[in-house]
């Protein structure tokens, strides 16, 4: 596993500088981080996009499962109740789960359920961090009934009314109450309850249509308008059933019972009931119930759920099991690390959830237009009611029936749920594809990215260095000098240090490193010993300097191994130096694809390290990014991301170590890098990479621009649609049941398009594969 919130110095306890001298703190200058810098920078920052809340400080918080609760036009209502009781802060929504979150000031949250009560939504309180409860099946056997009696007694009562020529006869009549009756009372209900609290949406509206057309005697039409107005809610429950499953599936994956070691053996025990330190076992074909690392055994893991690699990986000693991954292949003990509600898939699942309560800019524009567009369309039918037999001539009733076209056209239900249909199926999407985004704000503005910063250790390398040369300096063996430098370091658990003693433990399996004694420590410089009477000194340019034993021809070598991205270490003797090793941080495989993808969508990649310039060069060249910049500070990496946005506009910063906070707060979009293994990441970032695939950056971005292009078909088809009919309406054209099946199907048409979003990334791979 890669190391985590390290500083980005590691590769510099030895690392020479360009000039030859250095500076001797520079390796551990990264350290010195104000823990300031990062709530400094988000002060500062003047973010191009919307910042979701942060949950209120100092609030009571109360969850309901509300059942009812199907669309934003019951979300209204609510809010139109719950936002003016006093010591209500704040209301959190979750249409596809169902859920309300208040956050309050009341002694007792009584009155608040009340009110949902009074609103007959059907509240369930849910203790604190309870998973979704199973939604119950959006067509049952009863509705199917209703709904076949609904629609065979209204195109009865328009056949028979068609037919005689009469629309008011006792037969028709008969056919039409009984559509109304087995359809229409829950609407009606909704929208006397929509009346009292003064809320005008499509239920009241629906309701105002369906009594007038009454009034009027247009009880065929009013049979109609219920029965298809009753049936596209059907279908548009189905189709928002399908984002919730997609959601659920992707949070619902750790089983509910652990394998857990017990004095006298094996016990299958509940997941929540398991304690940090347990022993579990998991064997080939099962899910890893909790987050664990294995303390026996290897086995090859599905991490897709998680992480979205499409092949397993391999654990052996040592190695993190997520919970919700699947063993392919091997049974491993494992020691549990999480409890149940603090798994990598439990923080998962809740940034899900969170995210879906934010609102999208494109959300709240809907919503502001909405809140305008309604009252202005019902004003428009009051006056073509009240003056169209005035101005124009005409019979009171024809006019009134056009107003009453006009009212269902008024309820903007298709621009509404367009957008959050939509964010959630790009979410869905994105999660599982390895990708967290932390709300509909980040998945929009995406695509709005001109250039992006990437930290290098970790993110375009793998931040684990290896030895890659190793060359003799005098009459010493090479072998001899590599069992005294890793005899040296063996006694450092720096990453450089480490990979020198790789590197002698693959050459020389079997050698046995020598006893030193005297041994210390060169801040930023290297290591000295003393082994057997000989007295050792290993470590970077600088420490060679300082011991007064470096040439020219040493200095060449050296400029040849830095300009090559690689940092030097030095063997000295009393006597002059006896060899010259070489560590470098390797390029991920992935990383020149992720380079390539993000110029293909016209984003500028720019390389923010702090490792010297000459290194940062070298690696950039592989990878072919042109702006390459090193021996940044965090500050520096800040400043750097301030002056990219000047220049390009919105800006995104990819980093995975604690020296990229400020940068990462800076950026319009921070994502974190292999953020599965860091719940730090999970919390902060704007969108977390569960595992190291930097190719994923520019598969967000392209995502980002599919959502945004599906919303932009969704708001012209739901206003398109409307205009047309509003001038059929006006021009006396358009019938009650057609203006339903407008909305209705407009309503329809732009969900299953947001829908389009689940298959983002089986599509792309598709198409790639035909490319």
């Amino acid at each position: 596993m890669n190391q985590r919130n390290k500083p980005e110095s590691t590769l510099h306890r030895h690392a020479s500088q360009n000039d030859g001298c250095g500076d001797a703190g520079h390796g551990h200058r990264h350290d010195r981080i104000d823990p300031c810098c990062s709530a400094t920078a988000n002060a500062a920052a003047d973010a191009a996009l919307p910042t979701p809340a942060p949950a209120p400080v100092g609030l009571d918080r109360v969850r309901y499962r509300i059942d009812k609760m199907d669309c934003p036009t019951e979300e209204r209502l609510i809010r139109n109740r719950l936002e003016p009781m006093p010591g209500i802060a704040r209301l959190d929504f979750n249409l596809l789960e169902r859920e309300l979150t208040v956050y309050h000031r009341l002694h007792d949250p009584q009155p608040i359920a009340a009110a949902l009560e009074a609103l007959d939504m059907a509240p369930s309180p849910l203790e604190a961090g309870a998973p979704a409860a199973a939604a119950a099946p959006a067509l049952s056997a009863r509705l199917k009934w209703l709904l076949a009696v609904s629609g065979l007694a209204a195109a009865g009562a328009e056949a028979l009314a068609w037919i005689s020529g009469q629309d008011a006869s006792w037969p028709v009549v008969t056919l039409a109450a009984v559509s109304i009756l087995c359809t229409g009372l829950p609407t009606l209900k909704k929208g006397w309850i929509a009346l009292r609290n003064l809320t005008l949406n499509i239920y009241f509206l629906m309701s105002l249509a369906v009594a007038g057309a009454v009034i009027i005697g247009r009880w065929p039409e009013a049979a109609m308008v219920v029965f298809l107005f009753a049936l596209a809610e059907t279908i548009e429950a189905l189709s928002l059933a399908r984002a919730r499953h997609a959601i659920r599936a992707l949070t619902a994956l750790a089983p509910e019972t652990a394998e857990v070691q017990v004095v006298d053996g094996w016990q299958e025990q509940a997941v929540t009931t398991v304690a940090i330190g347990s022993r579990i076992r998991v064997r080939t074909g099962a899910r890893v119930p909790l987050d664990a690392v294995v303390a026996s055994g290897s086995a090859a893991l599905d991490q897709a759920p998680i992480t979205g690699e499409s092949l397993p990986v391999d654990k052996q000693l040592g190695d993190a099991l997520y919970a919700g991954s699947i063993v392919t292949d091997g049974v491993v003990e494992a020691t549990v690390t999480a409890t149940a509600g603090d798994s990598t898939l439990a923080r998962i699942a809740a940034a899900i959830q969170d995210a879906q309560a934010q609102r999208a800019p494109t959300q709240r524009f809907v919503d502001r237009f909405a809140h305008y567009y309604t009252p202005a369309v019902v004003a428009l039918a009051v006056l073509l009611a009240a003056l169209g037999p005035l101005l124009s001539g005409g019979a009171w009733g024809d006019w009134l029936y056009q107003a009453l076209v006009l009212l269902v056209i008024a309820c903007p239900c298709a621009l509404v749920v367009s957008t959050p249909v939509t964010v959630v199926s790009g979410l869905a999407a994105a999660a599982g594809h390895g990708i967290l985004i932390k709300g509909g704000a980040y998945l929009e503005g995406g695509r709005l990215l001109q250039a992006v910063a990437l930290d290098k250790t970790g993110t375009l390398t793998r931040g684990t260095p290896v030895l890659t040369d190793a060359v003799a300096l005098s009459d010493v063996p090479l072998d001899n000098a590599f069992l005294i430098a890793a005899s040296l370091d063996q006694h450092s658990s720096h990453p450089v240090a480490q990979a020198l003693v790789g590197g002698w433990r693959a050459r020389q399996p079997d050698a046995v490193a020598l006893a030193v004694e005297d041994f210390g420590v060169f801040n930023g410089r290297g290591v000295k010993g003393r082994i057997g009477t000989q007295q050792w000194h290993l470590g970077n340019h600088r420490l060679v300097e300082e011991l007064g034993v470096c040439s020219p021809a040493l200095e060449a070598q050296l400029a040849v191994l830095e300009n090559a991205g690689k940092t030097a270490i030095v063997l000295c003797a009393a006597s002059g130096p006896v060899a010259l090793f070489a560590v470098a941080d390797t390029v991920r495989p992935e990383s020149r694809a992720a380079v390539t993808a993000l110029k293909a969508l016209h984003v500028m990649p720019v390389m923010l390290t702090g490792d010297n310039p000459a290194t940062a060069r070298a690696i950039a060249g592989q990878l072919g990014i042109d702006d390459a910049r090193g021996n940044l500070m965090p500050e520096d990496k800040q400043a750097a991301i301030a002056e990219l946005r000047g220049r390009h506009g919105t800006v995104g910063m990819v980093g995975d170590g604690v020296n990229d906070a400020p940068a990462l707060a800076r950026a319009d979009i921070g994502f974190a890098m292999g953020a599965a293994g860091t719940a730090t990441a999970l919390e902060t970032a704007d969108v977390a990479i569960m595992d190291d695939d930097p190719r994923k950056i520019a598969d967000f971005i392209g995502l980002s621009r599919r959502a945004g292009a599906i919303l932009k078909q969704n708001i012209g088809l739901a206003l398109g649609i409307k205009i047309v009919f509003l001038g059929l309406a006006l021009s006396g054209h358009a019938t009650l049941w057609m203006a339903v099946f407008a909305d209705m199907g407009a309503s329809l048409l732009v969900v299953f398009n947001g829908l389009r979003l689940l298959r983002h990334f089986s599509w792309q791979a598709a198409t790639a594969s035909h490319i």
